[in-house]
């Protein structure tokens, strides 16, 4: 009878205590709520891009950023630059060859704090049939209630690549090699 009292007392306190938060938290983009944008310089001027099809989650140790993880994939056939014909010529050979690589891939390899809610995260990207190291500049917007009440996560990230870097080479003198991206996420808690 007295272990009966002692487990109900014990399982009782613990019902009492607050609740923690997980060590980790997965949230899934969102690509209603999120842009994959990029520009390149044609001849003189910047000509901007974007992808309308991607996913991706991200892994948040709110207390060991370090832990934090990001992938995500984009759909090269959603590519869209206001212009039908450049959309498909960006598709074939000269440049992504969707046929063959139809998505564009990254994982995060390492997160590092550059600041209260910056962070540096390294990671493999695949383009084509080439994977490289880039480094994605990262900043926290916040954490947050969405529309319908769930628990949402937001952050933007910026970086620089060398299309020649992916062997992608064609219109030199034309096509600028420099391809700035912003990204935008809001990425609801994964259930």
């Amino acid at each position: 009878m007295k272990i009966s009292r002692i487990l109900l007392v014990i399982a009782l306190a613990l019902l009492a205590m607050p609740a923690t938060r997980a060590a980790s938290e997965t949230y899934t983009i969102d690509s209603a709520h999120s842009s994959v944008g990029f520009t390149i310089r044609h001849i003189l001027t910047k000509i901007p891009g974007s992808f309308a099809q991607f996913e991706g989650t991200i892994t948040v140790d709110r207390e060991t950023p370090a832990n934090n993880t990001v992938h995500a994939t984009i759909a090269v056939s959603s590519i869209k630059t206001n212009e039908p014909k450049r959309d498909a010529h960006l598709q074939n050979d000269d440049f992504f060859l969707a046929a063959k690589f139809p998505s564009i891939a990254f994982q995060s390899k390492r997160w590092e704090r550059t600041g209260e809610n910056t962070f540096a995260v390294t990671g493999d990207l695949t383009i084509k049939e080439t994977t490289k190291e880039v480094v994605l500049q990262v900043t926290l917007i916040g954490f947050g209630q969405g529309m319908n009440g769930k628990a949402i996560s937001a952050w933007e990230a910026t970086t620089k690549l060398d299309r020649r870097d992916f062997g992608i080479t064609y219109g030199q003198g034309i096509v600028g090699n420099d391809v700035e991206v912003a990204i935008s996420i809001e990425a609801p808690l994964a259930e």
